[in-house]
């Protein structure tokens, strides 16, 4: 599953999947609990795919600080949320050493880091780039491409 089809959803708790498109909205489902819900416009939704980390060089996609988390953890879900900010500080260090200090904030690794159990724990584990199939443009057989020949 492509982490644009993953939502987080202002004022809910959990992360969910895209169902349908609304008129006003759209239906969402709760990966934690398989709950359908309507998202309406007017609620913030972030999806994972579009999310980045702020770094001293360039942003890193969440993609990248997940396969990262992924790398350094392997099977195992990453450390407690609610350790104490010192510990997670240092473990977020380790996954992405050039993090901006100043405007990446303890609440958003522990945001990163439950997000990133909550999809281990669902069994998305893939965390590579989608590869983006270009469709191949082909003359049909009764035409030629115009080349003028200069002499």
């Amino acid at each position: 599953m492509d982490l644009k089809e993953i939502l987080s959803v202002s004022g809910k708790p959990g992360l969910f999947k895209t169902i349908a498109q609304t008129k006003t909205g759209v239906i969402i489902e709760s990966l934690t609990d398989g709950k359908r819900i309507q998202a309406f416009a007017s609620d913030k939704i972030s999806s994972l795919g579009e999310i980045s980390i702020f770094t001293t060089t360039e942003d890193m996609p969440l993609r990248e600080v997940f396969r990262l988390l992924r790398e350094k953890n392997g099977e195992e879900p990453a450390p407690d949320v609610k350790s104490d900010d010192k510990a997670l500080k240092a473990f977020f260090e380790t996954i992405v050493p050039d993090y901006d200090h100043e405007r990446v904030y303890t609440s958003h690794m522990r945001k990163l880091v439950q997000w990133y159990n909550m999809l281990i724990a669902y069994g998305i584990t893939d965390f590579t780039a989608p590869v983006e199939e270009k469709e191949e443009e082909t003359a049909s057989p009764g035409e030629t491409s115009e080349v003028a020949d200069e002499k």
